[in-house]
């Protein structure tokens, strides 16, 4: 019958296999498609007949490599079954598969128990928020214990761990269920049962984890299991609209490139075009879809949702994409910490041999194929020896090249410690582009991530689109020894192009070099690959292994005691545990065990160390220059990482609206600023500042300290000596500024508060009214912003109340924004004051370089000011009439007078302006 949409079932399901290497995860799949009917012959992986071992390699060393497919009928539903590999060297191919997976099983050998890249893989599930059911195999063998191996499940892994066999005790069985979830226990305790429908919801939701037993090899147990995945199994709901997630890139044997993927909405037809932002954007068409069950496939003209299938046609593809609606992958946890140079055969074209290999990093992307250009070699990262041996008979098969593999090193990489702005330019002759990029430290494991707080008033939608693109189209590397950089969010924040110089090449070297100049100016952090351990050595040994591990640089808790082993657990560096284990074996003779897993990347141990032996100089790679290129009198002309600053034609776009992710903890920003005292700690509030968003930006001619070095800032003259196109500008005369956020103060004054609860605008009035006062005696310039952003169709209004400005906001804009935005346009000019309680409001403005003033502070200074002015009408009045005109100084009783009969007479100084 031809499978057509159709005829086929609406509902699918996708069940990973996953095991500690030899657990018979293979042998289970086999015994699974032999009682479903989806095979004839039952294949073993030692007779080198599985069904599912399609390479020769696999069936020649009895370990899968590659993630396969299979389908069976799982009562009403069409499941497609994906075996997965269970060797440690090759468990980044396993993780890619969980990105598709509804259900897992995992498969844990009877006689070993829960081995260490068991907790692995259940650390992976629990990441990706996926199913589980147990399947504890080989319970056919001597010495296994069900009822041992259950506590060990419940202690080790999850005590929700439940015993589904149907030799159980009923009660006892619902009890425990009910246990798991506080919802169905007063169900249960109501009505005295649970219902199939909760059970599957209590799987689904990972509440309850199943646990089967038996024996895949005798098929012991295994129906009795499938008919628990057909009762339990709770197939997904999916959108209308198109998506899928690619998870894995393969080629057939007539060299077809092969996109695997499982559609996650709405449905694909052949011929239908697809298209990927990711990096170079395409559109390519379907040429042919396929369902592969084993070796072999059969060809569809539509794939429905929950499909996993293999696509032809697609040449741009890559592991981990989302396509249609479907969002891109999480960063993957295993990848390898160790690369080797590829050492090829002399008669060998090196230039050709990496291109062909990097054919091979498509479908093995944790290889990192890597063309190192100053050495003239070829580096491929590697998760170990195994995976060594199959890369080098892949590489024979595949390209009829003889490879080796030289000696092997750490992997390391970078990142900072606090946030830091790039800048990079590149303006040679008839080309232009400038960037300006945000650098934070992200979350340990966290990558990179890219974003843009950019306006598009400043540079055009198209132009951050392929500045975005540029950051995430390359493997970005440090300044410390040259490795890649990780654990980071880049913000786009300011840039320029030209109407007519600008070519899409130029904002790629203008946002390469403004991540370089970023990581110059940034504290640089060296991290090194960690293991997390578990050893198990006799208890007379435990002395040894507690000596070792701290000269290892490793840390350890316990020891824990299980009969006569000790077991220790706890992290250590890859580069001193890479071969403990042969030391182990000799002094525990034999009896030892050490189980390591990768933690993920920590400080470096041995920084300078490293970084000495390494002896990378950023300022001398050329492929990744940490300068800018600017133009003089028609000629480009390179100017240094440390003087860039100084000639870019943008001004920072820096802002934090949001707080960064930052490593020393800072007070959280929602501080009540209002109760502070007018003189709060100036350097304090410098210190927050600097530890959540980096140093305050001040103009600075003498010393500066960057990148754990002290650099002479250039003087004007020399940079305009130097060939710059800035020539010096006259200084301004200085006059002051004080901006009001009306609405802040007001509420933060109680009496005006309490006013403002009768009649709002006699609260306004009367601050009005106050700030008058206070400004005839300051002599500044003061503008008082009320909020009006909830005003429809508000355009916004500026006047002049006596001696001072009030500005209503325009409909969508903030008295904070108002203000932030009056603050950067002419902070630099004068000196610049904001009164307001937004702590948030006053972080900002400290970055701006201006200067700030509580509520609380605001109104104590009035109140100094009005005493002063008590003082004097004191000093001068000996008794007889009190009027306070005529005591006060001349110039203020001029001023005042001119407030009595509501005259405009304010004017700035020459040196002021209007608030435009």
């Amino acid at each position: 019958m031809e499978n057509t949409p159709e005829n086929k079932p609406k509902e699918y399901v996708s069940i990973g296999l996953l095991a500690h290497v030899d657990a018979g995860k293979t042998t289970l799949a086999e015994s699974i498609l032999y009682l479903t009917g989806s095979i004839r012959k039952f294949g073993r992986v030692d007779h080198q007949d599985a069904f599912l071992d399609t390479f020769a390699l696999e069936r020649a060393r009895g370990i899968t490599i590659f993630s396969k497919q299979a389908e069976f009928m799982l009562g009403d539903i069409c499941a497609t079954l994906l075996d997965t590999p269970g060797h440690v060297d090759f468990s980044a191919e396993m993780e890619r598969t969980l990105q598709v997976l509804d259900y897992a099983i995992l498969v844990i050998s009877g006689a070993d128990g829960v081995q260490g890249h068991v907790q692995t893989l259940w650390r992976l599930l629990k990441r990706y928020r996926i199913p589980v059911f147990f399947w504890i195999n080989k319970m056919d063998q001597p010495g296994t214990d069900r009822q041992e191996l259950q506590q060990e499940l419940k202690n080790r892994l999850d005590e929700r761990c439940l015993y589904f066999g149907k030799d159980q005790d009923s009660d006892t069985f619902l009890e425990n269920l009910a246990m798991c979830d506080e919802r169905l226990l007063e169900t249960y305790l109501e009505t005295g049962g649970i219902g199939q429908e909760d059970i599957r919801r209590l799987i689904r939701d990972r509440k309850v984890f199943p646990c089967y037993y038996g024996s895949a090899l005798k098929l012991n147990g295994v129906e009795e299991f499938l008919d628990g995945l057909a009762r339990y199994c709770d197939c997904p709901r999916y959108q209308e609209e198109f998506g899928a997630r690619v998870y894995k890139i393969a080629r057939d044997e007539q060299g077809n490139r092969l996109t695997y993927m499982k559609i996650t909405g709405g449905s694909l037809k052949v011929k239908t075009l697809l298209s990927g932002q990711k990096g170079e954007a395409w559109e390519e068409k379907v040429d042919q879809i396929r369902i592969y069950s084993g070796s072999q496939y059969q060809a569809v003209q539509e794939a429905a949702a929950g499909t996993v299938c293999a696509v032809t046609g697609l040449t741009k593809t890559f592991s981990g994409e989302g396509l249609g609606i479907e969002t891109e992958a999480e960063i993957p946890v295993l990848e390898p910490v160790l690369t080797y140079q590829i050492q090829l055969p002399p008669e060998c074209d090196v230039h050709t041999a990496f291109l062909k290999l990097k054919m091979l990093e498509e479908e093995i992307p944790e290889l990192h194929m890597v063309w190192v250009e100053s050495a003239g070699e070829i580096h491929a990262q590697v998760m170990g020896e195994v995976q060594i041996e199959i890369l080098k008979s892949l590489i024979r098969e595949r390209f009829a090249i003889d490879v080796e593999f030289g000696s092997g090193s750490i992997v390391y990489k970078e990142t900072i410690q606090s946030p830091a702005e790039g800048v990079g330019h590149f303006e040679p002759l008839r080309h232009y582009a400038e960037v300006h990029l945000l650098l934070e430290p992200g979350e340990p494991g966290s990558g990179l991530t890219f974003d843009t707080s950019c306006s598009e008033d400043v540079l055009d939608r198209n132009w951050q689109r392929l500045i975005l693109t540029h950051l995430e189209e390359k493997e970005h590397i440090g300044v410390l020894t040259g490795s890649q950089i990780t654990d980071m969010k880049i913000t786009l924040t300011a840039g320029r192009a030209h109407q007519k110089h600008t070519e899409g090449g130029d904002f790629r070297q203008a946002t390469y070099r403004a991540v370089r100049q970023g990581l110059k100016m940034a504290d640089c952090v060296l991290l090194e690959p960690v293991y997390e351990y578990r050893l198990e050595v006799p208890a007379e040994k435990v002395g040894r292994a507690l000596s070792d591990i701290p000269k290892m640089y490793g840390t350890f808790s316990g020891p824990e005691t299980d009969g006569d082993m000790s077991i220790l657990t706890g992290s250590c560096p890859v580069v001193t545990m890479r071969d403990y284990q042969t030391e182990v074996t000799a002094y525990t003779s034999g009896r030892g065990r050490l189980s390591c897993t990768l933690k993920g990347y920590e400080p470096c141990h041995n920084a300078e160390e490293v970084i000495d032996s390494i002896g990378y100089d950023s300022e001398k790679d050329l492929d990744h220059p940490t300068g800018s290129v600017f133009c003089s009198h028609g000629a480009g002309f390179v100017v240094g990482w440390d003087q860039v600053r100084e000639f870019m034609h943008v001004e920072s776009g820096v802002s934090f609206d949001q707080e960064p992710k930052k490593i020393d903890p800072a007070p959280s920003v929602n501080t009540d600023w209002s109760k502070a005292s007018p003189q709060a700690d100036e350097k304090e509030l410098e210190e927050i500042f600097a530890r959540t968003y980096g140093p305050v930006k001040r103009e600075s001619p003498g010393w500066a300290r960057t990148s754990g070095r002290t650099i002479k800032r250039a003087s004007v003259e020399e940079r305009y000596k130097s060939g710059g196109s800035h020539a010096p500008k006259p200084k301004r005369p200085e006059e002051e500024y004080l901006l009001v956020d009306g609405y802040n103060i007001i509420f933060a004054w109680d009496d005006l508060k309490e006013l403002a609860k009768v009649n709002i605008e006699s609260a306004r009035n009367k601050l009005m009214d106050i700030l008058c006062n206070y400004q005839g005696f300051l002599k500044n310039t003061l503008i008082l912003v009320f909020d009006a952003y909830k005003v429809e169709g508000g355009q916004g209004e500026i006047s002049k109340y006596h001696n001072i400005y009030v500005v209503y906001t325009k409909e969508a804009e903030t008295a904070d924004q108002y203000i932030e935005k009056t603050v950067h346009r002419i902070g630099r000019k004068y000196h610049v004051t904001v009164a307001t309680s937004d702590a948030t409001e006053q972080v900002i403005i400290l970055g701006q370089g201006a200067g700030r003033l509580s509520a609380q502070g605001l109104k104590e200074d009035i109140e100094r000011i009005n005493e002063q002015i008590r003082s004097v009408i004191h000093q001068k009045y000996k008794g007889g009439r009190n009027y306070l005109f005529e005591y006060l100084p001349e110039e203020m009783t001029e001023i005042m007078e001119e407030v009595r009969l509501g005259r405009k007479t304010f004017e700035p100084d020459s040196g002021g302006q209007e608030p435009k």
